[in-house]
């Protein structure tokens, strides 16, 4: 098949796209919010009536957390990942919507609206049709397409991505392609991540008290959050991450009314990695960072850290699959993207922890992305689709 071909079955299919994208729009899934049986439903409903096989995933406490499409070809070869998370970002403050965040109408300047359109049930929407177009002629093809519709992404737990690696081997899955956003450019790699929450302690008094309270743990705890901030890390160097580490204080809490002083603060940390500053360096950092703060102000007991999570940063050369694949698909469709190092984590990062190449990011013009009024352009929707199933084509050992 020729670009032409993929082209005019991307144009065929852009209705029934943006059909399902707006069904699942208005089907709220927000992370942590909302009930995802129905947006999995949604997708469910439209494999079986294609009769496209396809299974949940389920995670540890049994909740589902993932549609699964698996599409084998008729010669053996490693498993390629399309990925697309069908749980959103919440809505933030539905006030300063000019439509509703569960809208999914397109406007007259060809525009889909409401939470998700972008990240990531567009993608989700498109890939689907990929995967029922890759089935026609599957037999011609090597290995095996999975599509992961994926819930519990934006929790930042990643539920979906760990049942995946649970129900395939990942020693066989050669790389993945996450439909995030955005037409400009192909994401080779994101900084990795470390967060922990800091306990800090204080002597608990009265605060109308005639004697003075030298360890009020909210007070330690904001001496603390100033000198996190204040710490140097390490700066990039030529030939490594374009990004430099990053270290935010996210959370604050502790107190409860006025008349008593807290003896506990919780502070949490986020912090960006690169290849400079790895998780233990990290750690490290505001371990001594703490131990600073409880030398100079004492209290009755020591700062405690807790890690919560980590994922590496990962990094993809443009000549590496499924890169180059995806590369060479969005140029034979029309588009020259730039390659570009995302800030942000992502799932790229916890497939990295197997040694999974992962794109994360080729897509419709978007806007509003996790903010107010979110929407993206259709316009593209065309030449996105054709060049995601060209690279699957590709990297199939189907040369279109």
């Amino acid at each position: 098949m020729v670009i032409a071909d993929l082209r005019r079955q991307a144009e065929a299919d852009a209705s029934s796209v943006t059909a399902l994208a707006s069904e699942l729009i208005r089907t709220p899934s927000r992370g942590g919010i909302d009930d995802y049986e129905p947006v999995l439903a949604i997708v469910e409903t439209w494999l079986q009536a294609r009769q496209l096989p396809h299974r949940r995933l389920r995670g540890p406490d049994g909740d589902s957390v993932a549609v699964l499409i698996e599409i084998p070809g008729g010669r053996p070869g490693p498993t390629w990942v399309l990925d697309a998370c069908l749980d959103t970002a919440p809505f933030g403050d539905e006030a300063a919507w000019s439509f509703s965040p569960t809208a999914g109408d397109v406007t007259s300047a060809g525009t889909l609206r409401g939470r998700g359109a972008s990240d990531s049930k567009s993608g989700a929407a498109m890939f689907c049709h990929v995967a029922a177009a890759v089935r026609r002629q599957a037999d011609q093809l090597a290995g095996i397409l999975a599509v992961l519709l994926d819930v519990d992404e934006h929790t930042g737990n990643f539920g979906g991505a760990v049942a995946l690696m649970k129900a395939i081997d990942p020693t066989t899955i050669a790389g993945a392609m996450i439909a995030y956003p955005g037409h400009d450019e192909v994401i080779v790699g994101g900084r990795g991540v470390f967060r922990a929450r800091l306990h800090v302690s204080g002597k608990a008094g009265h605060s109308g008290s005639s004697k003075p309270n030298t360890a009020n743990a909210v007070s330690r705890a904001a001496r603390l959050v100033t000198m996190l901030e204040n710490q140097p890390l390490p700066t990039p160097v030529t030939g490594g991450f374009p990004q430099s580490p990053k270290l935010t204080v996210t959370e604050f809490r502790s107190g409860e009314g006025f008349t008593a002083v807290p003896d506990h603060a919780v502070i949490g940390v986020d912090v960006r990695l690169t290849d400079v500053l790895d998780a233990k360096a990290a750690e490290e950092i505001i371990h001594k960072t703490a131990a600073q703060l409880d030398a100079e102000f004492p209290a009755p007991r020591p700062t405690e850290l807790e890690s919560i999570l980590s994922w590496p940063p990962f990094r993809l050369d443009p000549t590496e699959q499924p890169a180059a694949a995806l590369l060479e698909g969005a140029i034979a469709a029309g588009v020259t993207p730039r390659t570009k190092v995302a800030g942000p984590s992502n799932i790229g990062n916890l497939f990295a922890t197997r040694k999974i190449r992962t794109t994360a990011g080729f897509g419709l013009p978007y806007s509003g992305l996790h903010g107010t009024d979110e929407q993206v352009d259709l316009s593209v929707l065309p030449t996105v689709q054709a060049a995601y199933h060209h690279a699957v084509l590709t990297l199939m050992d189907l040369r279109p």
